[in-house]
């Protein structure tokens, strides 16, 4: 589901390589632009 917060591919392509990148045990249940996008979601919507 996309949200009018969700980062569109051009903006991750952007932001991705600033990530750090590390070398997990286990895959992870969220991928980082799902969280991003969780983040950005409630700067712009708050929460109530």
């Amino acid at each position: 589901m996309e949200y009018s917060s969700s980062l569109t591919d051009a903006e991750w392509e952007i932001i991705q390589p600033l990530l750090p990148q590390k070398k997990q045990p286990r895959p992870p249940v969220w991928t980082k632009r799902q969280i991003l996008d969780g983040i950005l979601y409630q700067l712009k919507n708050g929460c109530n």
